[in-house]
């Protein structure tokens, strides 16, 4: 469903970019995948607002997300940029800020400008769940008691939650039905490069028609343990 926050968004995006005059395909969640330019190699995958009903709610994990690729995979994301829409809530007597979360390949995660720490293995304390529908917790009930999460998160924007994971924040996520790649193309980057394992079991590629699952954990031996456990 779009809302007029998506198409505002997604319009002031596409006039940055059309004002590049850099040949490119666009793959966006509205307006689909043009040629800009005659098109070209370079990909950028676009989500004008990950977390719509939280933007048209007030409440926080709202975000754009963009990311842009060499090539038709999510392994071909260079650079992924994701930027926190203004939540209008305080902490406090102060407005709690917006971030900016951003990561280049082979150079690392970043926050705000400070490189995000390296993750370390540990403990599954915290799972983050997105597209979390009431149906579809209730059927995955048995299999997040039995993965040994001590708590569930639901915050309602893949691109936010991944991040998250990224910092550390949240020991792993998944969501509980597939996805598009415009929601997680430009976050994967950043848990990769902050030392975190993602994978998307159906299918990786840049493009509108992709739908896979997305699981993200601060190790590899933790993702392994989510997707055997989700796979079941």
């Amino acid at each position: 469903m779009a809302y007029v926050i998506d198409r505002a968004a997604e319009d002031a995006i596409f006039a940055e970019i059309e004002a590049l005059g850099v040949p490119l395909l666009a793959v966006s969640e509205e307006r689909g995948e043009l040629d800009i330019g005659e098109g070209g190699e370079v990909r950028v995958v676009v989500d004008p607002v990950d977390g719509s009903l939280n933007a048209k709610r007030g409440l926080p994990f709202a975000c754009v997300s963009i990311a842009i690729a060499s090539g038709p995979r999510m392994n071909d994301v260079e650079i992924g940029w994701v930027a926190e829409l203004d939540p209008r809530i305080s902490v406090g007597d102060e407005p709690r800020p917006r971030r900016d979360w951003w990561a280049v390949k082979g150079e690392g995660a970043f926050r705000d400008g400070e490189p995000l720490p390296r993750l370390q293995p540990g403990p599954l304390e915290i799972l983050g769940l997105e597209t979390a529908r009431p149906e579809l917790v209730a059927a995955a009930a048995s299999a997040i008691e039995s993965v040994g999460a001590r708590r569930v998160r639901a915050l309602g924007s893949v691109a936010m939650t991944l991040c998250l994971v990224a910092a550390g924040q949240l020991d792993a996520m998944l969501s509980l039905r597939p996805i598009r790649s415009v929601d997680a193309a430009a976050a994967q980057l950043l848990v990769t490069e902050a030392g975190g394992a993602v994978v998307f079991p159906a299918d990786d590629e840049l493009s509108l028609e992709m739908r896979s699952p997305v699981l993200a954990a601060r190790d590899p031996e933790l993702l392994e343990r989510l997707r055997t456990t989700f796979a079941a």
